[in-house]
């Protein structure tokens, strides 16, 4: 230690904290420095100094405005990237706003056109006829196609909805039919022949074209007398009307246009519709839902980046009076000292801002490579205005941060800050030190329990750092909580033990027990909070593990296995021992008024009330002619529970009341279910092809395992147990961007801690001198320095746990509503009593982790070193 400050382990000064370069000597009229010269050269060489000195405080604003930027670069950028390809590609086409569906027995062709000239209608097409179909292709044994929504267009060129065509051309004679792109089975170009189901038998059709409809209208199009000749006997014949609205840019503006169009109309006539929002949202699906949390953590990192650089800036203002003092002496005009101050904020904000740009748009990288998938569009970038705009704001903030301890320093009278120095406040904080010193604690930690109240106000704002680092790990812990607790709970048929399949896979294991997994899942697995996308045509979980895919697809390796007979399994299972109780599922498709394609319906036979399906509202059904579903079904069908829908198959119908919204994320939110007693009118035939089975009490899941799948291998069915399951590639990389963007938070609220304890321990450097003489060990110097942070630490825990909880409780189901889906509150409710105070000793844990290093100095600072310094 030297009479000039602190020095380090070699002798060496050590610049204090937050120290201003000197201007270098000559006259202060001499054109680099003063008000004469404009001072110009002079200052840039002061700020570029002190940045080079403060390395500490130079990487905390570097790290936080990289993080700030980048969550919201990322935030910003999903949103917006995320909707431009569906939205111009839809203004493109014209899509419809709403297409209707409308029973052709109780309204006319000519009333429907007059609906065209109903209040708020900017276009409309149709009407057109409409089926539903089934449309036969080579598939897995046993397993019968989905229905398609097949409509009578005689051009693809309308007001509305106009399609366009990707391959070949539009349908010009019976016999042809143009499929859209995403009910195009595998192996299908143009040329091919398929067979629709017709009053007669099947009908040959050629495809001549294949096209897209960005508003998903159809499945696909034949002229309107080829699909009289295709309707099913006894079928109800309906037509399609498309809608565009001068409004339609939220739900509510949609509904009331719907209303619009049928308020004319018989009651009864309009049997369903279908929201272009509703298509958007499942093709923004996963993107959507990153955006919530994203735009969380992007919020929480701007707010300490506001707060670091002022606690960064105050701390070297207050640490550099007496050199700020000098500055004035020799030239340097206030607004000159200011600039300064500010100058040396926004030199690392900058390269903070710049870095955090590039690491938003790799982030993104992956999650647009989605949409890009979807719309089989050219590589998607976040757009350059948001780029140019975020980071731009960000400094904006630092700016005003800075501002108020730069301009304080400014207006430092120069025989003050000369005098004064850089010397404590007399009895600042000595009168609580004299209190606590009563307390029966040892004197280090009274000591550190007082220093915060020497700067209180710097004390406040690393409390509100670190508060928000232990919100952070809050937030984290319970969004990555929840996201595992979605997939499970959003898989009705992941309930009870074990699940039996009917459907095994050549050479499957004799065993398929947790860990060993080689034998088809139960499927209907969704990502989170949705599933799929717009590319896949509406397949996802267990249609594309059996084989079943886009409307009459089929994926082929499957081919040659041949299901097992299900009273055969059910045998089985009856006479393996340790059989608790069990139900059956079995799963196909029928169609639903104002929805495009087949709606998936699983039915069920046995008590599978109970089973541990998780409802979001409502109840499990238990009377016949009751069904649940979920929320995205409501939505497109826009039923409500204790509403009554109709599902139709082949010309025979079925009236199920909705009892219950189930939360369920497989198939895409659509899937329909209900005993199979209640729809055997439409789907006798319905095969069961899984089991849930409920173990007796104390049986062993291995043993049993074991001895049924002994019994299946003869019959070609497989048991895995229920709780296998594939984390979802979605969850994966929502956690890792989870895991990534707390750790720098916490990182940054610790460098936060370490700058404070640097100033504290530097500022107080010659009363550590003091204590050292009086006796204090190296031991006591580290609990003295560490005490002085953890009382901050515990109560900035305290303050930030709850405010963590909240954020996630508010976050979650938006993430939710962004997926169209609702989350139920036990998937949101994850922290236990435990957990939360683990988490309140976050705070601890970040203050002690960031003051160590100081720590560390204070306790290797020699005793005659310390009592030299001023």
């Amino acid at each position: 230690m030297n009479a000039l400050g602190p020095t380090g382990p070699t002798g060496t000064r050590i610049a204090e904290p937050g120290a201003i370069a000197s201007p270098p000597p000559g006259d202060a009229r001499d054109g680099r420095t003063g008000p004469s010269g404009g001072g110009g050269g002079a200052l840039g060489r002061v700020v570029r100094a002190g940045v080079g000195r403060r390395r500490v405080q130079t990487v905390v604003m570097v790290l936080t405005t990289l993080l700030a930027v980048a969550a919201s670069v990322l935030g910003a950028g999903l949103l917006v990237a995320s909707q431009g390809p569906f939205e111009q590609a839809f203004a493109k086409q014209h899509g419809a706003h709403l297409s209707a569906e409308f029973d052709a027995a109780k309204v006319s062709s000519a009333q429907l056109a007059a609906t065209a000239d109903a209040e708020g209608v900017a276009a409309a097409a149709g009407p057109f006829p409409v089926a539903s179909l089934r449309m036969e292709s080579a598939g897995p044994p046993g397993i019968e196609p989905p229905p398609v929504t097949v409509v009578g267009r005689a051009e693809a060129d309308q007001p509305v909805d106009q399609v366009n065509l990707v391959e070949g051309e539009w349908a010009t004679k019976s016999g042809e039919i143009v499929l859209e792109t995403s009910a195009r089975t595998p192996g299908i170009v143009v040329g091919s022949k398929v067979e629709a189901t017709g009053p007669d038998g099947k009908a040959e059709l050629t495809v001549t074209g294949i096209a897209e409809s960005v508003g998903e209208s159809a499945d696909a199009w034949v002229l309107p007398a080829q699909l009289s000749q295709l309707a099913v006997s006894g079928a109800d014949s309906s037509y399609q009307m498309l809608y565009r609205f001068d409004d339609a840019d939220s739900p509510s503006a949609v509904a009331a246009g719907k209303k619009a169009v049928s308020a004319g109309l018989p009651d009864g006539a309009l049997r369903g519709a279908q929201s272009w929002l509703d298509v958007k949202q499942i093709a923004d699906n996963n993107v959507s839902a990153f955006v919530p949390f994203v735009s969380a953590f992007a919020l929480i990192a701007l707010a300490m980046s506001v707060l670091i650089i002022s606690i960064v800036v105050s701390g070297a203002v207050a640490a550099s009076t007496r050199r700020i003092g000098i500055l004035k002496a020799v030239g340097f005009t206030p607004s000159q000292v200011g600039r300064a101050y500010v100058g040396q904020a926004l030199i690392p904000a900058s390269l903070g801002a710049l870095l955090g740009v590039v690491v938003g748009n790799l982030l993104a990288i992956p999650m647009l490579n989605e949409v890009e998938t979807a719309y089989n569009t050219s590589a998607l970038l976040i757009p350059l205005w948001i780029d140019i705009v975020v980071p731009l704001a960000a400094l904006a903030l630092v700016v005003a941060a800075a501002l108020g301890p730069a301009m304080r320093a400014a207006r430092l009278s120069t025989a003050v800050a000369v005098n004064v120095g850089r010397t404590p406040s007399e009895g600042r904080g000595r009168h609580v030190r004299g209190l606590l010193a009563r307390l029966p604690v040892p004197r280090s930690v009274s000591l550190g329990l007082a220093t915060p109240f020497a700067r209180p106000a710097r004390a406040a704002t690393t409390a509100a750092a670190v508060g928000f680092g232990a919100l952070a790990i809050t937030f984290a812990v319970g969004l990555g909580s929840s996201l595992f607790a979605i997939q499970a709970d959003g898989n009705p048929d992941s309930v009870g033990d074990v699940t039996v399949s009917t459907v095994g896979r050549p050479g499957a294991p004799e065993r398929s027990g947790a860990g060993d997994r080689e034998a088809p899942t139960r499927g209907d697995e969704g990502t989170v909070p949705g599933t799929g996308s717009r590319s896949d045509g509406g397949a996802t979980g267990r249609d594309e593990q059996e084989g079943r895919g886009a409307p009459g697809t089929t994926t082929g390796p499957q081919d040659d296995v041949k299901p097992a007979d299900p009273a055969q399994v059910e045998a089985a299972i009856k006479a393996q021992s340790g059989t608790g109780s069990y139900f059956g599922t079995g799963k196909t498709f029928v169609s639903v008024a104002g929805v495009k394609g087949g709606t998936p319906l699983v039915v069920y036979e046995g008590d599978a009330e109970g089973a541990g399906q998780v409802m979001v509202s409502g109840r499990w059904f238990s009377a016949p002619g009751e069904a649940v579903a979920p929320a995205r079904f409501l939505q497109a069908t826009g039923a409500e529970i204790g509403d009554t829908v109709t599902l139709t198959d082949q010309g025979r119908s079925a009236r199920l009341k909705l009892v219950g919204e189930i939360f369920d994320l497989g198939d895409q939110g659509m899937a329909v279910r209900a005993d199979a007693a209640s729809v055997a009118q439409i789907v006798p035939d319905v095969k069961l092809d899984h089991f849930t089975v409920d173990l007796a009490s104390g049986e062993d899941k291995g043993d049993y395992l074991d001895g049924l799948n002994t019994q299946l291998k003869e019959i070609g069915g497989v048991a895995t147990s229920s709780d296998d399951s594939r984390t979802s590639t979605v969850i994966v990389v929502m956690q890792s961007l989870i895991a990534m963007l707390t750790a720098m938070l916490v990182v940054v609220a610790c460098l936060c801690v370490l700058n404070t304890v640097v100033l504290d321990t530097r500022e107080r450097v010659h009363d550590l001198g003091v204590f050292k003489a009086l006796g204090m060990s190296p031991r006591q110097t580290v609990t003295m320095v560490l005490t002085s942070v953890a009382a901050t630490g515990l109560v900035a825990g305290a303050i930030g746990v709850p405010l963590g909880v909240a954020l996630h409780h508010l976050v979650m189901p938006a993430m939710g509503r962004a997926t169209g889906t609702e989350i139920p509150a036990v998937s949101i409710d994850v922290y236990g009593p435990g957990i939360l105070v683990l988490l309140a000793l976050g705070g601890v844990v970040i203050a002690a982790a960031g003051a160590l290093l100081p720590a560390g100095w204070a306790a290797r600072t020699g005793t005659a070193r310390a009592l030299r310094t001023e």
